[in-house]
């Protein structure tokens, strides 16, 4: 685990916002000439998989997946990078909540989402995805990416209503390095479609 408050390369760690199953997730600034400042998140693996070269060759495929993927509702990513051997993703700061805060707190505050405000969630949402789903690469070939991963917690919602996909970490599509073994499922069994 990475300390909050401390140099990060150029960037500073301010404090951790997310933690999976593979990844910590940092709000960072970077700081530039004439009082330059800059958001955004960084994404590195876990310590303790810091030199397995599967979850490394993740951490690079959802990198090189991801910066294709330029539309208002997917999350972009500006970097991928290594510094003291430790593999990182620098993307783009969404000031806001993902969908599962925002039921949680209404569930606490004993309110409903209004009807229009969710269907536009929904709409946002699956444009993002069909985007992704119909992506091709320089040469016209489809990429086939497959989300694997669309929950609350992947779907964030900024101040100002935005909405934006994240965490392509598990993604299939037809150029990532690693393919899923037979048998193994990924992806959180709550929000999983029923064939699987």
């Amino acid at each position: 685990m990475l300390k909050e408050n401390t140099a990060f390369g150029p960037y500073i760690l301010l404090k951790q916002i997310a933690k999976g199953g593979m990844a910590e997730v940092y709000l960072a600034k970077t700081s530039g000439i004439g009082g330059f400042e800059k958001y955004l998140v960084i994404k590195v693996i876990h310590s303790h998989l810091y030199h397995d070269p599967n979850f490394i060759q993740m951490l690079v495929d959802e990198a090189k997946l991801s910066a294709q993927l330029i539309h208002s509702n997917i999350v972009q990513v500006h970097e991928l990078g290594q510094i003291d051997g430790i593999y990182y993703i620098a993307m783009e700061w969404i000031d806001g909540r993902d969908l599962y805060h925002l039921l949680v707190k209404t569930d606490q505050m004993k309110i409903r989402i209004p009807t229009e405000i969710a269907l536009a969630i929904i709409i946002e949402a699956t444009t993002g995805l069909a985007y992704a789903h119909q992506k091709k690469d320089n040469f016209g070939r489809p990429l086939q990416i497959i989300h694997r991963d669309i929950s609350p917690q992947n779907l964030l919602v900024s101040f100002e209503g935005d909405v934006k996909l994240v965490d392509f970490g598990i993604a299939k599509a037809s150029q990532t390095q690693n393919h899923t073994q037979h048998g193994i499922v990924k992806g959180k069994y709550h929000y999983m479609s029923p064939e699987q």
